[in-house]
């Protein structure tokens, strides 16, 4: 800037000896131009955003100030401003991704490995005042080459095995511990490292992948083995607990049975009493229901006793009954007999007429007269002539 303003200084100086009489005026005017000149071109007022801070140095005292959210007057020639993001920021480093790509990791053995390595970093405000003058525009100018130095020599200290699986934590926690020290030197504060996918060549992975395979199946063999030998300590204790239940329930049916027993014992000191005083009883029963039945059969005899002379006085009475009746009717048929004999003596047609009665309905009766005395109806019954 100095050596832009030496020959304008030199003709101004020209210009002052030829106008002598005016210098004063001539002075103010060119430093009032000077002025306006730093003014516009280097305005001194600069604002420090949200998530910024800046750092003011005076150049003519070394001093140097920071600032945080606001403005801040910046005196041309006085004073420099540098604005710097306090936020967190993240370098991912791309070339170190592929184990093919441009500049790839090295292991213990040699062979190229890809990491997704991720750094996240930011300013520390407590030494930022002092880092200031040291650190360049693009804080990434100091991340980078620390990041690169530190991985690729503590990725080299392991095998691409324990790179992929057994040690990553590890590897992890050895980036944090050296970056951290190395970027706080510079005024940057390490957040944290993270390592991603790990990518691996090809025939390492081929090889691996076969690696894999058998450890998955020796794996697997021994998770069968143990299974198995699990299935059988199992069936075992299954034995050993069906036995032990067996043995209980055999222990609790055994109580069970003498509890039984007892009570069976102590019932039977009350049956048996009551048996034998029902046997008893049922002899009372039995012996009543004889003597009943004694009784019974003495009361059928006696009443068959009864009913047998009853009946046998019945008979002779209508025996007697029966002979009277018969000799009454005999005496009665007697008489009547008497009777009709003397009728019959005194009319003898009677008896042909009774006779003609019984034989047939259909015999024609013929009274004849008195003189004939009876011959026409003897000769028509015989089947001779009538006189």
């Amino acid at each position: 800037m100095f050596a832009r303003l030496q020959p304008l200084a030199a003709s101004v100086r020209e210009s002052f000896a030829k106008l002598a009489p005016h210098r004063g005026l001539i002075a103010f005017a060119i430093v009032g131009a000077v002025v306006v000149h730093a003014i516009a071109t280097h305005p001194p007022m600069r604002t420090v955003g949200h998530g910024e801070a800046g750092v003011r140095q005076n150049r003519l005292t070394g001093e140097a100030t920071q600032w945080r959210d606001g403005s801040v007057l910046v005196i041309p020639y006085v004073h420099e401003m540098r604005v710097f993001p306090m936020r967190d920021q993240t370098y991912r480093p791309a070339d170190l991704m592929k184990a093919e790509g441009p500049s790839p990791l090295q292991s213990l053995e040699g062979l190229s490995v890809g990491v997704d390595l991720s750094v996240r970093y930011a300013l520390d405000p407590v030494t930022l005042r002092d880092a200031a003058g040291k650190l360049p525009d693009d804080i990434g100018e100091v991340v980078e080459p620390a990041v690169s130095g530190v991985i690729y020599k503590v990725f080299a200290r392991y095998t691409v095995r324990e790179i992929f699986s057994s040690k990553r934590a590890e590897i992890q926690q050895a980036i944090e511990k050296e970056l951290r020290v190395r970027l706080a030197g510079d005024g940057i504060t390490l957040r944290d490292v993270t390592v991603g996918k790990v990518d691996l060549p090809a025939d390492y992975r081929r090889g691996m992948d076969q690696l894999l395979a058998e450890e998955l199946a020796s794996e697997k063999m021994r998770y069968t083995l143990e299974l198995k030998d699990k299935r059988v300590k199992e069936v075992a204790l299954d034995g050993e607990a069906e036995k032990t239940r067996r043995e209980k329930t055999a222990e609790a049916a055994a109580r069970e049975q003498v509890i039984a027993a007892r009570a069976q014992e102590e019932a039977m000191k009350h049956v048996l009493p009551f048996k034998q005083r029902q046997v008893e009883q049922r002899q009372l029963e039995a012996e009543a229901e004889k003597q009943a039945r004694i009784r019974g059969a003495e009361g059928n005899a006696q009443a068959r006793r009864i009913e047998a002379t009853g009946e046998s006085d019945a008979r002779k009475k209508l025996a007697d009954a029966e002979a009277y009746r018969l000799e009454s009717v005999g005496k009665v048929n007697a008489e009547q007999m008497a009777r009709e004999g003397s009728v019959v003596t005194a009319h003898p047609l009677l008896i042909k007429k009774l006779l003609a009665e019984k034989l047939s309905d259909k015999v024609q009766v013929i009274i004849a007269p008195p003189d004939t005395k009876g011959d026409v109806i003897t000769a028509v019954l015989a089947g001779g002539p009538g006189k």
